[in-house]
């Protein structure tokens, strides 16, 4: 905040200092830097504000005074927070360090394991290790009680991702009681396995180094430990650095680490939080409030969240944001493609990947425009932090939504179905832009009680337009041409689009609640109630491995024999 001249009616206003924020736990298990992360403060009430205390005019306030009124705007902030539930207890936080710590021990076991199956020297299998690194919202410590972890597993040279990772250890963590709904998926950008350990939902990529030993501390921004990798643990190891590299530029953890949790609200709260929907995802929201925090290193966490406004609703858009301290981008690197490319700040080369199109790019620089309105004086008498959070009225702004139905037979397969074709949303995305112009797909998912099959179903708001019951019907098949013919692997669902008029929503459909919920993309490793053929490892031909699908896997196996 600058300096302003005094004049007789004036308020002076100064630099503030770093507001005192209540004591915070370690950081989540796993992470590389560690860094502190704000959980579970305990707030004492805040004083209500009194608008008598306030001088009239023609006085000029003390600096302490405004100061202190910041200092407080900050707190009810927190408090807010704290209210909404967005910061996780002690027993949840050590719930998953506890998580953490077991999967480290399972992937020590793992990797002992295969160096022996594989015939290693016993001096190599004594000193041999793996380990595991967070990142994320977990590894940023702006997690929520209900988020999942994402959890890196790096092993050494030799044990590779499609026999050791996806067969070994995909087996013994299938045997473990804690370990429950296990996938693999492993036509991803970034092949890994999904599951749910003690109730907690993990993402659980592998990244293989040139390496014997991996140790705990792994710098993975030295590129010592990066020299001849393949692409898949390049990408795989691109979210624990692009965290590492933020978490090192930020002036001040907490800040930050309350900052993210803030804009994150507000984006899922608005209806423009979600990667695969054209909008914003976890790691452009932190990326963008480290760069207002780099240039605001004192303030505290209303002006920061004033400023975020203020600074991305009038962003010359599509220049490219990146962090001081990053690695700058090099002259050609841009992607011209994206409208609103914000820079890995690991690497010079790289940018966060972005489906955001026409209609998103305008909804979001709508909802950064009126953020900042509603934040610009965050000192006047009837400010209030609900305004600035309040749901997106989706009924209210839109008078037809296309309703997307997505179904299977079975509830297991339902989660694989909907996740794989919210992958392909931006193509679907893109032809109803083509035939409608504006479409605001909601990420919300619902489920409609009075079908008679596992659903889940979207609404996308559309204006009065050139859209209609013909359109929509060349709309879908060229979306299930799409997803026809883009190698699914499990049980392909049922899928209908259809138009409606607000009038007829039906009553599930709450759709200005913002609640916000997902579905992750996932598939089964194999037809486990299909006949099973043994693998065995090349290494040691006698050590059984685990077991693959006849009909998914007859020529790996005989790659593997």
């Amino acid at each position: 905040m600058a300096h302003a001249h005094r004049s007789k009616n004036s308020v002076a206003l100064i630099h503030p200092q770093p507001s005192v924020y209540p004591p915070v736990l370690n950081a989540p298990v796993g992470s590389v830097r560690r860094p502190v992360g704000v959980t579970n403060p305990s707030f004492g009430p805040v004083p209500p504000f009194d608008p008598a205390s306030l001088p009239q005019p023609g006085f000029v306030l003390n600096p302490a005074v405004l100061v202190g009124m910041e200092q407080r705007r900050s707190l009810s902030l927190l408090q807010f927070m704290s209210n909404e539930g967005l910061i996780p207890s002690p027993e949840e936080e050590l719930k998953r360090k506890n998580a953490i710590e077991k999967l480290k021990e399972i992937v020590l076991t793992w990797v002992k394991r295969v160096a022996w199956q594989r015939r290693r020297p016993k001096q190599q299998i004594s000193v041999t290790s793996a380990t595991i690194l967070t990142y994320g919202s977990y590894g940023l410590g702006v997690h929520g009680p209900e988020s999942d972890i994402d959890a890196l597993c790096v092993g050494p040279f030799f044990a590779s991702m499609a026999d050791d990772f996806f067969i070994v250890l995909h087996n013994m963590l299938e045997r473990r009681p804690e370990v429950s709904e296990i996938h693999c998926v492993k036509d991803a950008k970034v092949p890994l396995m999904r599951f749910k350990f003690d109730g907690i939902s993990i993402d659980f990529p592998y990244a293989q180094l040139r390496l014997l030993y991996v140790p705990d501390n792994l710098d993975v921004l030295n590129p010592y430990f990066l020299r001849n990798i393949d692409e898949t643990s390049w990408k795989s190891l691109s979210g624990v650095r692009a965290n590492e590299c933020i978490l090192q530029l930020v002036p001040n953890v907490e800040n930050f680490q309350s900052m993210v949790r803030c804009v994150k609200l507000w984006a899922k709260r608005r209806g423009v939080y979600g990667n695969l929907f054209g909008y914003f995802g976890g790691v452009h929201l932190a990326i963008l409030a480290a760069f207002v925090c780099q240039r605001n290193p004192h303030a505290n966490l209303n002006v920061l969240i004033s400023t975020f406004f203020k600074t991305f609703s009038g962003w010359p858009w599509p220049t490219p944001v990146a962090l001081e301290g990053g690695r700058l981008p090099t002259e050609g690197t841009r992607d011209t493609r994206a409208l609103m490319p914000i820079q890995l700040p690991c690497s010079p080369y790289e940018f966060c990947h972005s489906n955001i199109t026409k209609s998103t790019f305008y909804r979001i620089t709508t909802e950064l425009t009126l953020g900042h309105a509603l934040t610009r004086d965050l000192l006047r008498l009837d400010f209030d932090w609900n305004d600035i959070f309040e749901p997106f009225c989706y009924s209210k702004k839109y008078s037809r939504f296309i309703k997307i139905y997505l179904s299977s037979p079975n509830q297991d397969h339902l989660g694989d179905w909907v996740g794989w074709v919210k992958s392909r949303f931006w193509l679907l995305l893109a032809k109803v832009e083509e035939v409608q112009g504006l479409c605001d797909p909601n990420p919300t998912e619902f489920i409609d009680p009075d079908s008679g099959e596992p659903n889940v179903v979207f609404f996308w708001g559309v204006q009065p337009g050139r859209i209609n019951f013909s359109d929509i019907d060349v709309v879908e098949d060229f979306f299930l041409q799409n997803i026809n013919n883009s190698g699914y692997q499990g049980h392909p669902g049922k899928m209908v689009l259809s138009v409606l008029p607000t009038s007829q929503l039906p009553g599930y459909a709450q759709l200005d609640t913002g609640s916000w919920k997902r579905t992750k993309a996932c598939w089964r490793m194999s037809e486990y109630h299909q006949p099973r053929l043994p693998v065995f490892s090349q290494h040691l031909p006698l050590y059984f491995v685990g077991y693959a699908a006849t009909n998914e896997d007859v020529k790996r196996l005989n790659a593997w024999s």
